[in-house]
């Protein structure tokens, strides 16, 4: 308040003092252009000069306020035609979702540029051209999608690889995955996806470096990484002798074996179906002594039925000594149904015939397995005890035809 009079006060005291100078000189003015004039006082011009600002003042106001309207019909456009976008984005979804490839490109294309999101409708749309097997027209969807939204190479690269995948294009999208791992070295799902490209391209040694960080950042659980691992080392032990020249001599083969084996991680190494692999290419790379030495440093570490029965098929250096070493296990197995088998085979190998057959029956009366009946019928054959081998073999039968459906039968034709 005490301002405002103060304010009045000034005005008063300069609209007095302005009046008196008036009153006293009003001034001259003289203003002439070409042939004319113009004449009035100094206070007539100040005046007219201060109302001239007025009236520019309030027209540039006006020209603004004009255009407002303007700004506010812009704004409208931008947010229908935003609002327009929105919808074609979701029909071009719902076609995708819905299998209607074609319409999907064509709104989800339509609006993309218009679209908030440009990347989901460039990535959409180029899975929708995809699955109509436009090639060229997906990948350039997805370079759109690039040039759109930069920093978004992870998601576009990821959708390139599924793509890829189904193209069967192993190369390009092993290179494209390798790119992606080094902008997110611990993207499970990148890794999980490499993984399965190196299956497919049955790249086990790359695969075998990878499976650690499968392992570290819980890509895939345990049980499946073990049998990953299996599948790994088996091919990769498999393909060792693939990989010699075929003049090669068993002493090269035994070592190229040898030193692929010792590259297996020792928790591996005890892996019953990698030891029976790596027994079979030993006997395979005529290696059969060294087979029956490495079983039985096996067996004597950790005991297995499987590899006791595969003990008994393969034929070391000394047949005696290797009957002998099965022996000494029966004080510790000696219900072993398998180990029984086994001393059947190798005391047939030292021509114990009799004794042969006696632990061919021990095995068959602890659990009846078709390898033991088979072994007791063929050595009672060549025994010349015809009878008892016809009734091993009719009981083996048998066995074998235990889960064969109830169906009629014949009935029995007598002998002539």
């Amino acid at each position: 308040m005490k301002k405002l009079f103060l304010l009045l006060l000034i005005v008063l005291a300069l609209g007095a003092w302005v009046g008196e100078k008036m009153v006293q000189d009003p001034g001259y003015v003289l203003i002439a252009y070409n042939e004319s004039t113009i004449e009035t006082s100094l206070w007539v011009l100040l005046v007219a000069l201060f109302l001239g600002f007025l009236l520019a003042h309030w027209a540039v106001n006006l020209f603004f306020k004009a255009r407002f309207p303007t700004a506010k019909l812009r704004d409208w456009r931008e947010r229908r035609s935003a609002k327009l976008a929105q919808g074609k984005t979701l029909k071009g979804l719902l076609a995708l979702s819905e299998g209607r490839w074609w319409k999907a490109q064509r709104l989800l294309t339509q609006s993309a540029e218009v679209s908030g999101q440009p990347l989901i409708n460039y990535i959409a749309a180029a899975r929708a051209a995809h699955e109509q097997r436009e090639d060229k027209a997906a990948d350039e969807l997805l370079q759109q999608a690039r040039n759109s939204v930069p920093q978004a190479e992870l998601a576009i690269g990821i959708t390139q690889v599924q793509i890829q995948l189904e193209r069967g294009q192993l190369e390009p999208c092993l290179a494209t995955l390798l790119r992606l791992r080094r902008l997110a070295p611990k993207h499970t799902y990148v890794l999980r996806l490499l993984k399965d490209v190196y299956v497919r391209l049955q790249d086990w040694q790359e695969l075998t470096s990878l499976i650690p960080e499968l392992r570290k950042l819980k890509v895939l659980d345990e049980q499946e990484i073990a049998s990953l691992e299996q599948t790994c080392y088996a091919n990769l032990l498999g393909s060792a002798l693939a990989k010699l020249p075929v003049e090669a001599d068993d002493d090269t083969r035994l070592k190229t074996l040898t030193k692929e084996w010792q590259s297996i991680p020792s928790g591996m190494a005890r892996d019953e179906s990698l030891v029976r692999n790596y027994v079979e290419l030993l006997v395979e790379a005529g290696s059969e002594a060294k087979a029956e030495q490495f079983l039985r440093e096996q067996i004597k570490r950790q005991w297995d039925e499987g590899l006791v029965k595969m003990y008994g098929r393969v034929q070391g250096e000394d047949a005696h000594k290797q009957l002998e070493v099965a022996k000494g296990w029966l004080k510790k197995y000696p219900e072993s149904a398998a180990l029984k088998l086994t001393l059947g085979r190798l005391s047939m190998r030292n021509e114990h015939w009799g004794k042969a057959a006696d632990y061919l029956e021990e095995s068959l009366a602890i659990e009846k397995s078709p390898e033991a009946y088979g072994e007791l019928t063929r050595l009672l054959q060549h025994l010349g005890d015809s009878e008892r081998s016809l009734s091993i073999m009719q009981e083996g039968l048998t066995l074998m035809g235990e889960e064969l459906p109830s169906l009629p039968l014949p009935d029995k034709r007598p002998t002539p």
